[in-house]
């Protein structure tokens, strides 16, 4: 018996279909808006991937300073501080706080650090695409989605600290200016995600399927 042959894979493409991105409702291709919640219809983004690496540089070049200028800046009667984010978790954990530190740099090092990667290893991997891997890189691009709104707790605990800790000239915490530079990066990093086109993940697998 000869190898047994295997039909392509019917997609909404091929079908003459395109998918909304937002709810999924399908629609005859060329309609130009979702009917069911509003949103642009495009089969694809063929601008997609300079998005996410416009993005990604913005975001990256906006985490650095963000690593290195303070956090935090604690003035009271007698003496003025300043703490980057490892800095200020290094203190909680000098002073006991070992849970807190290991969270805040759990959100501000190790989530935006792996997000780097995992969304330009997303990017990357287009070029050189594996059937076999397909599902894993579609579950990390879910990931990385769900967890960017994470991200902000330093930013967070800044804002709550500054609103709170108030008291005249007796003690004041304001947010340095690394605040401003690590919101900046956690948006521009979820804009990268956003911008990336998962269908081109399974648009190269199944052109493979079809050579």
């Amino acid at each position: 018996m000869g190898r047994s042959e295997h039909a392509p894979a019917l997609t909404a493409r091929s079908a003459g279909l395109v998918g909304c991105r937002q709810c999924a409702q399908a629609w005859p291709a060329g309609t130009p808006s979702c009917g069911r919640c509003g949103a642009p219809l495009q089969s694809r983004d063929a601008k997609s991937l300079q998005k996410v690496w416009a993005w990604w540089t913005a975001g990256l070049l906006c985490y650095i300073p963000a690593n290195l200028y303070p956090m935090l800046q604690t003035r009271t009667l007698f003496d003025t501080s300043e703490a980057t984010i490892v800095g200020g978790a290094i203190e909680l954990i000098h002073y006991g706080n070992v849970g807190i530190a290991l969270i805040i740099l759990f959100a501000s090092v190790v989530i935006p650090v792996g997000k780097f990667v995992a969304i330009a290893y997303l990017a990357l991997s287009t070029r050189h695409p594996s059937p076999a891997l397909a599902h894993h890189r579609q579950l990390l691009f879910e990931v990385v989605e769900y967890i960017g709104r994470w991200s902000m707790i330093d930013v967070f605990v800044v804002a709550i600290l500054a609103s709170l800790v108030h008291l005249g000239s007796v003690a004041d915490i304001k947010a340095g200016p690394a605040s401003l530079t690590f919101a900046l990066s956690v948006i521009f990093t979820m804009l990268s995600a956003l911008s990336f086109d998962s269908r081109l993940i399974w648009d190269q697998v199944g052109q493979q399927e079809d050579a």
